[in-house]
Parts: C-alpha cells; structure tokens; sequence
C-alpha cells in the first residue's frame, strides 16, 4: 500500500474513532471498504486499457437503461426459459487464451451466462470479419463445481473457478465484489438459488 494511502486510512479511522467510539466497529467499516477498493481497481485495470474499460462499462450502463433494467438485457441476450429467474448480474472478465474478456456473468435459476461488454472480432475460415458479443451459457445442472481460487504468485489476483460434468472450464475474476459473488455462485449451484 503506497504511503500516502496509508496516512489517509489512519487519518480516517481516527476521525471515525473520535465521532463513533468505537474502534474495533471502525476497523470493520474501514476494511470492508478497503476490500471493496481492491475490487473495484482490479476489476478497472483487467482491460486492456483503462479508457476502454470505462468506455465499455459506460456503454453497459446506457444498454441496460434503454433495455429498461438488467433483467430484460439477460432475457434479450439469452432468451430466458419458462420459469427462469435471475438470481444475480455479476461484472467481471472470463478469463481466455486471448486474455480476459470484460463482461456481465448473469446468475440465474436455470444456468449462468456470460456475455461480453463489447463486441469481438472474429474471423471465419473464408477470411471473412464479423463482431459479436462473446457468449458462454452453461446450464446448472451440467456444473460439476464451483470454488473460488487465486493467483499463487500474487495472492490479490482472484477468480472464480467453474467446471463442468464434461470437463471444461471457465475463470471468472475481477469481480468488483469477490466474496458476495462467489457466495452467489455457490448458493445457485448448491440448489440455494431462492437464498439472496
């Protein structure tokens, strides 16, 4: 942590001391939202760059406010089944060959689903270019496990692994708030998908 970061979160913990009165509650406050700093400036600096990323999540947020909410842009990108429900829309990256992929994870009742903040360039064998969004659904019922796991040489680094009964497997990280996400992940796979 850089010095000055340090001499503002002291500063802070005493002012909240001085009005508050109690310490250990302060501690947690401040730490709490340290973690979530943590998310937030690993999720940011995953892309690319920092302006598309901005540029991406600003974009998201224009998408979900014409498609009138978060739950009509799941059941428009994945034309949601009978009795679907969506249980949470997570941001973070899909870690690929190519690199992490920024994105929304849509848990719901049935599967989760991931799909792309921007589009992607791919090219099919005739040379030709097309861009799409970058989709992967997997069902429920076809999850073997989920667990959460991190980068051995930088422990900060943390990813929500995903493999299924068929041997394949996803690294969702970069989340803005890991430990809710993945005890979100875990509820919907251990059949808790009603528990919020």
């Amino acid at each position: 942590m850089h010095a000055r970061a340090k001499m503002l979160r002291l500063m802070l913990i005493k002012l909240c001391v001085d009005s508050a009165g109690s310490k250990g509650q302060v501690v947690h406050w401040v730490s709490k939202l340290s973690r979530r700093a943590q998310g937030f400036r690993e999720h940011v600096t995953l892309g690319p760059k920092i302006s598309e990323t901005v540029k991406g999540k600003l974009s998201l947020g224009a998408k979900i406010l014409q498609a009138g909410g978060i739950e009509r842009v799941f059941r428009k990108a994945f034309t949601a089944e009978k009795g679907e429900r969506l249980v949470k829309a997570l941001q973070c990256y899909l870690y690929t060959t190519g690199g992490p992929i920024a994105g929304m994870l849509f848990v719901s009742t049935k599967r989760i689903a991931f799909r792309s903040d921007r589009p992607v360039t791919v090219t099919s064998p005739k040379g030709d270019v097309a861009r799409v969004s970058y989709k992967v659904v997997v069902p429920l019922k076809r999850i073997d496990k989920v667990r959460p796991s991190e980068n051995f040489d930088r422990p900060e680094e943390k990813y929500i692994h995903v493999a299924t009964v068929d041997g394949f497997e996803f690294w969702f990280m970069g989340f803005v708030s890991y430990q809710r996400s993945c005890k979100y992940m875990q509820q919907v796979i251990g059949g808790g998908a009603e528990l919020q």
